[in-house]
């Protein structure tokens, strides 16, 4: 039993002696921690980790893999704090509310994700949404779709008529009355259901909208729209 162990572990070095690396030949590299801009630089990446920057272009092992930038200047990704991955702002977004399915707005999440990757964001705080943006996180880090990494509060917290009410601007017979499910509280009580409701869903953070925003069609956003007791709910169960 020792001998076949002992065997065991030496298959496994040796597999892991020959696992692939991937070499990146980098024109220009700013690497983030010196405000110098390094020439012609490879990194060396294993099972998906940075392991080491090195001067100069090395070369490739047979069975290594290489992606040549050696025309193009490579930095860290960027990380943006405050985007809505479900849309893009446009004219018809209040209509769109009333047109489009989960489906719909689930499809389009996924371009919308790829197209900030492909901007240089490689981490995004995704600060509200339908709920779709925690299901487009979850595909992204199964490898099902292809887009940043996704920290998201899925449905934010808002009071009825603040800035977050998916009925603001609405018929009153087209929405009904939301309640902590779908992140609209009023009072203590319902804030502790709300932030529940958030960890049951698998939200990575809370969002409350304590004011109104730029897009809000509350009636006034200029002033606190929660109560203090409401947001000390909300923390103390978050």
């Amino acid at each position: 039993m020792k001998k076949i162990l002992t065997l065991s572990v030496l298959w496994l070095l040796a597999i892991a002696g020959f696992a692939q690396r991937t070499l990146i030949h980098c024109g220009s590299l700013i690497d983030g921690k010196s405000k110098d801009i390094q020439s012609q630089v490879t990194i060396v990446v294993e099972a998906g980790k940075i392991v080491s920057l090195d001067k100069g272009f090395a070369k490739p092992g047979k069975d290594d893999k290489l992606i040549d930038l050696s025309k193009k200047t490579v930095m860290p990704g960027l990380i943006d704090m405050h985007v809505h991955v479900e849309n893009e702002t446009s004219k018809d977004n209040l209509v769109k509310r009333f047109t489009q399915n989960e489906a719909d707005v689930a499809f389009q999440a996924t371009v919308y994700a790829k197209k900030n990757l492909m901007a240089g964001f490689t981490t995004v705080r995704d600060c509200g949404g339908s709920g779709v943006n925690i299901s487009i996180r979850n595909a992204i880090n199964q490898g099902i779709v292809v887009g940043p990494r996704i920290f998201t509060a899925g449905k934010g917290v808002a009071t009825t008529g603040g800035h977050g009410d998916p009925t603001n601007g609405s018929r009153k017979d087209l929405q009904g009355d939301p309640g902590p499910k779908e992140g609209v509280i009023n009072g203590p009580e319902e804030a502790y259901k709300a932030v529940r409701q958030r960890y049951k869903d698998g939200a990575d953070f809370i969002k409350i909208t304590a004011t109104g925003g730029v897009l809000s069609v509350a009636k006034d956003g200029s002033g606190p729209q929660f109560t203090q007791e409401e947001v000390n709910a909300i923390v103390l169960a978050a």
